[in-house]
């Protein structure tokens, strides 16, 4: 049976999402929980790696389970094999990884390469006014945003370009990302993130620091150190390197804590294959 698992961690603790040997992961947590419930080594691919200190309200992991493993994770209770399994797994997951949910997926579904899009947030407290203690997913930054200069400058990049300005590259894999939304405001009165700055960034897919880097670019506008054509500049330069030496200047990466990976979007179970496929031959 191949399961979807939909998960919610607070990253600040984590090294982030890839198992690494001697950090302490999510992966490695979670992989280590089903270890635990299952009595077997129970592997997971997940819709998109978080950096160190990146947090997720809606990440997707699948995972295949035997026929034996379902067959004995109800016991002897009535739930469905996936409910049981949410069940054991809240019971051996440490606090700040949450499964939310899990249900049975065509065998066509694959977390990473099934995604149509990815959606992300960036939330900034500018003031003292609104920073909370309470919250680490929030940065704290020390001068007030143009929130509508940092919007005009996100427009220019919208639409199918090469990212690698912005991106740290895999090699052989392609750094072209259709970025579908850069858009930024500060939510009034009654909102969850009232009085925040708040980036809303969806794409198809995002390269290694992606998201960081458009984020830090833009903070560099809505400071006004650099003028709203800049982060446009920075992607027409082509490459990191080639944006330093001809003067534009590289983009800086913004913190991680301020990050979160909010929604991954899928396709119709009848277009789960033709997805893969499609994504594995542009991005493999």
């Amino acid at each position: 049976m191949r399961l979807r698992l939909d998960l919610a961690y607070d990253g600040t603790r984590f090294h982030g999402w890839a198992a690494q040997p001697g950090q302490r992961t999510v992966q490695g947590v979670l992989e280590d929980a089903l270890h635990k419930v299952t009595r077997s080594p129970v592997p997971v691919t997940v819709a998109g790696r978080t950096d160190a200190g990146v947090h997720a309200q809606g990440q997707v992991v699948h995972l295949d389970l035997s026929d034996d493993v379902v067959a004995a994770l109800p016991g002897r209770s009535d739930r469905t094999p996936a409910d049981s399994l949410v069940t054991r797994l809240t019971g051996v997951l440490p606090p700040d990884v949450v499964v939310r949910g899990a249900r049975p997926v065509p065998e066509e579904f694959d977390a990473r390469f099934g995604a149509l899009a990815r959606l992300y947030r960036y939330r900034i407290s500018d003031s003292p006014l609104v920073h909370d203690p309470l919250r680490r997913d929030v940065l704290r930054h020390r001068r007030p945003l143009d929130v509508e200069a940092m919007g005009g400058a996100s427009e220019a990049l919208l639409g199918e370009h090469d990212f690698l300005s912005f991106c740290r590259p895999r090699e052989g894999a392609t750094t072209i990302r259709t970025l579908r939304e850069l858009s930024w405001q500060r939510p009034g009165p009654g909102r969850r993130d009232e009085g925040l700055v708040v980036a809303t960034v969806r794409a198809d897919a995002f390269c290694h620091h992606m998201v960081r880097s458009l984020v830090g670019a833009m903070l560099a506008v809505g400071e006004g150190r650099r003028g709203s054509h800049w982060p446009r500049e920075i992607l027409e330069a082509r490459t990191r390197q080639a944006a330093t030496r001809t003067g534009v200047g590289a983009a800086p990466m913004a913190p991680p804590e301020g990050l979160t990976l909010e929604s991954v979007d899928y396709p119709a179970d009848d277009l789960l294959a033709e997805q893969a496929r499609a994504a594995r031959t542009l991005r493999v």
